[in-house]
């Protein structure tokens, strides 16, 4: 990985007197300057790290009660005070999920309430800007061990904190046997639990509390979607959002719509009487929730979205970013230019058939009455293969889905109404690949810019991930002085970066290509005037 120094960048932005005086700020708590102990105050009890290569680290911090027995389906309890010194040198246990396309591996601890933090120990006096990171995963699996935080802290200059969260039917699942207030919204409220616990802690870690960004990837952009859309939740939280890969307007279901899936579970473990549903799903083994889970999801990957009609997601994502009625906070948004080919790709290595001669019938079955212009837009004979021209429709728009060019763009016309957003494309079709080569042209799928952000990234605790060709080194580089720009700043900009211009009222986006940096017409580019004329009800400004 290419290395260089953030605050140079950061300097330049905010100017050497900005940059002067942060230098002689009072230091912060105990873990302030470079040579900061490794021992830490927190509210709840002391805490130990260890050193790591240009950071501190300090590991598997239990921020809320385990949430197992009676607070199993409840909104996270306050962990209790600890005696003595934790030793807080590994991480901990995923949150439970079952074993998904040969990658993720299986956890059925439920004791799982943990985060991370990062702290670079390069001389600094005065808070640093925080980023708390939500893992991606369909809302069903992933964890903070797929996610190594310490690139962001050493090169960024900022605290990064990762937090594991309830995943599945233990964290996205409603019912009506449990409680009305936050049904179905245990993992956001695990999210917030931790937001509230980095508001007590991080200045003692040496991070600014009043300067907190909060990001993710996939399900965890969605949920940065839903903490921004919640503002009776959250506000005072955070201070700027990153989104990478979550259109914060995908049609969310209703509470009563998700009581539909918990049912289902319930009705697969024996858990079907009213009078005693609640005590039953609490009694039933881990695996066997997260199994009638995967058994109740099949190939729906929006079977645990977050709903809304609750406490904790009271509306949304399009009449919340429509009227306003938002944490109005600057955003950075975006996702890859092909999204759905790695579903696609999933498909065909699985052994699923995509030819010239059903890709009209495949068509139909996504886009109805739509399926014959959408042929025209996208003739197979365009693409490498069939399923590379199915997978390019699909990443453009697909109606019902969160993974798409359009729909992110979408989150951008709203928002910008109201506050700044800066919208990008990870362009780069030679990133390092995601999945099993499944012998069709991938392309920048989902998740694909993770391995510039995060070294070594694999989807996987090994992160084993190959290294970064020299071009993508560079594009690496100038990706993460983008993000520490904004997490410092609100603003992506730097000395030597091309200009990121604010979607209003450019109406561009950043597109991150190697050797290739600049604005483009995103809309144009993914045919999303057609779109829109056949599908305003999801796309409508």
């Amino acid at each position: 990985m290419a290395r260089f120094t953030a605050r140079r960048v950061l300097c330049a932005l905010l100017g050497s007197t900005v940059c002067a005086a942060a230098s002689l700020a009072p230091a912060q708590a105990t873990a302030s300057a470079g040579n900061a102990t490794l021992l830490v105050q927190t509210s709840e009890g002391r805490v130990h790290g260890i050193a790591g290569r240009g950071v501190r680290e300090f590991k598997g911090i239990p921020f809320a009660a385990p949430p197992v027995g009676e607070l199993r389906f409840e909104p996270p309890a306050p962990v209790q005070p600890w005696q003595g010194v934790l030793a807080a040198t590994a991480m901990r246990d995923a949150c439970p999920q079952a074993r998904r396309f040969n990658l993720t591996e299986e956890s059925n601890v439920e004791d799982c309430l943990h985060l991370n933090v990062s702290v670079p120990t390069t001389p600094h006096r005065g808070a640093r800007p925080v980023l708390v990171w939500f893992y991606g995963g369909a809302f069903v699996g992933g964890s903070t061990r797929l996610y190594p935080i310490d690139f962001l802290a050493r090169e960024g200059d900022m605290v990064v904190v990762s937090v594991n969260y309830r995943l599945g039917p233990l964290g996205f699942m409603a019912h009506p046997a449990f409680g009305a207030e936050a049904n179905g919204g245990y993992a956001l409220e695990d999210q917030r639990a931790a937001l509230r616990w980095v508001q007590r802690n991080i200045a003692a870690f040496g991070g600014d509390p009043g300067n907190v960004t909060i990001g993710g990837v996939s399900a965890g952009a969605a949920s940065v979607c839903m903490h921004l859309i919640s503002p009776e939740r959250t506000s005072g939280l955070f201070h700027k959002a990153i989104i990478q890969s979550a259109g914060c307007t995908f049609t969310m279901r209703s509470v009563d719509e998700g009581v539909k899936t918990g049912l289902a579970v319930a009705h697969i473990v024996g858990c079907d009487d009213p009078k005693t549903a609640l005590q039953c799903l609490r009694s039933r083994p881990v695996k066997e929730l997260v199994d009638a889970g995967t058994v109740v999801a099949g190939a729906d990957y929006l079977a645990f979205a977050p709903i809304y009609g609750n406490g904790t997601v009271p509306r949304p994502g399009s009449e919340a970013l429509g009227s306003g009625n938002f944490v109005r906070v600057p955003i950075l948004n975006g996702g890859a230019s092909n999204e759905m080919r790695l579903y696609v790709g999933y498909e065909v290595e699985a052994g699923g058939r995509i030819t010239l001669d059903n890709y009209k019938e495949r068509l139909r079955a996504l886009y109805g009455d739509n399926a014959d212009t959408v042929f025209a837009a996208y003739p197979a004979d365009r693409y490498s293969s069939v399923p590379t021209a199915l997978g390019s429709a699909m990443s453009d728009f697909m109606p019902g889905g969160g993974l798409n060019s359009c729909l992110f763009l979408r989150t951008a016309w709203l928002a910008s109404r109201w506050v700044p957003v800066y919208q990008y494309e990870f362009a780069d079709d030679a990133a390092p690949p995601v999945m099993n080569d499944p012998g069709i042209e991938l392309g920048a799928v989902h998740t694909s810019e993770m391995p510039y952000q995060f070294p070594g990234f694999s989807n996987t605790s090994m992160l084993d991930g190959p290294p970064l060709a020299a071009p993508q080194q560079e594009l690496s580089r100038q990706m993460v002085a983008y993000w520490s720009s904004f997490i410092h700043s609100g603003r992506p900009a730097g000395a030597g970066l091309p200009e990121w211009k604010p979607f209003e009222p450019s109406r561009e986006a950043l597109k991150l290509k190697p050797g290739a940096v600049g604005m483009f017409d995103a809309s144009a580019a993914h045919q999303c005037p057609m779109w829109e004329r056949l599908y305003p009800d999801e796309l409508s400004r």
